[in-house]
């Protein structure tokens, strides 16, 4: 199949979408090998930063989006992926502690100010979400707001449910290696899969296929999200790359970890290999993969 729409995009084809010195050329490149890959659209991923530069990184991105008839076709909207998320190691990964903070209204004003109109959703902690505040006010402007980076208790999960939470940011990454093997974060996203959008990565490095299998199974197909994380080498091959503060190395496996080895990056995979890798390693049918890649995905963002 082709037709994916993928919502968490931080880059592709060699473009970091969290450079500041994004060019139209740039954004043009990466809309064009998306395009060339298969996908009718996407969201362009914006990563926890000082809050000015992610403002000024939104603007750019419209601006340059305004202009560009290939991205304004492709580019559907915006993914704002923090900074309003865990500070804790492990639920951080690999954004940076400094630049994270609190949600609040005054901030999350600026960037949807910013983005001109086009953001379609925010990734934040409900825990990190003084009595929701942030949540409801962002449900108020028809923004998707997913919990990511985050390890909310059951009652505070329910709680930003009623708020306005959908969706749920890559299940299974975004915490820390070595959890409770049963009170965990997984376990209890899993368990509200009836009332949220669960996104997956499937590149069977950030969630190994066994598992991935599993957790379809328990959430459902028609409640799951395939997305790829992509940074700036997908599509292109193993090598050394960019991404927002970190130079990585990009192995064999298209996986992007950090120097240390302590968590993932980002991917590298395409949504081209992630249809591969339902069809071949999960055995899944053609209205499946049809629903994980490309149907679900807009009904998650549609206002």
């Amino acid at each position: 199949m082709s037709n994916y729409f993928d919502i968490q995009v931080n880059g592709y084809g060699g473009v970091d979408f969290n450079q500041d010195d994004l060019t139209a050329d740039d954004l043009h490149k990466a809309c064009a090998r998306m395009e060339a890959d298969g996908a009718s659209g996407f969201l362009a991923t914006i990563i926890t930063e000082d809050l000015t530069k992610m403002c000024a990184r939104l603007a750019r991105l419209a601006e340059l989006r305004e202009h560009d008839p290939l991205a304004k076709k492709l580019i559907a909207g915006f993914h704002i992926e923090g900074p309003f998320i865990s500070d804790v190691d492990g639920y951080r990964g690999a954004h940076p502690k400094d630049a994270v903070r609190p949600a609040n209204v005054d901030d999350a004003k600026r960037m949807l100010d910013a983005a001109a109109g086009l953001t379609k959703i925010i990734t934040l902690s409900p825990e990190c979400d003084p009595n929701f505040a942030t949540t409801k006010f962002l449900a108020k402007q028809n923004v998707t707001i997913s919990a990511g980076h985050c390890n909310p208790t059951l009652d505070q999960l329910r709680g930003a449910i009623d708020a306005g939470l959908s969706m749920f940011t890559h299940v299974g990454n975004g915490c820390p290696m070595q959890m409770h093997r049963h009170e965990n974060i997984i376990q209890r996203a899993l368990s509200q899969s009836d009332r949220l959008w669960l996104c997956f990565i499937a590149d069977g490095v950030h969630v190994p296929f066994v598992a991935l299998g599993n957790y379809l199974r328990a959430a459902t197909i028609d409640r799951c999200i395939v997305v790829t994380d992509a940074i700036a080498p997908a599509s292109l091959g193993p090598g050394r790359y960019k991404l927002a503060r970190w130079d990585l190395l990009i192995g064999e496996d298209m996986v992007a970890r950090a120097p240390d080895g302590s968590h993932f990056v980002g991917a590298a995979i395409t949504m081209e290999q992630s249809e591969k890798n339902l069809r071949e390693k999960l055995n899944l049918s053609e209205v499946d993969v049809q629903k994980l890649l490309s149907t679900n995905p807009r009904r998650a963002i549609a206002s």
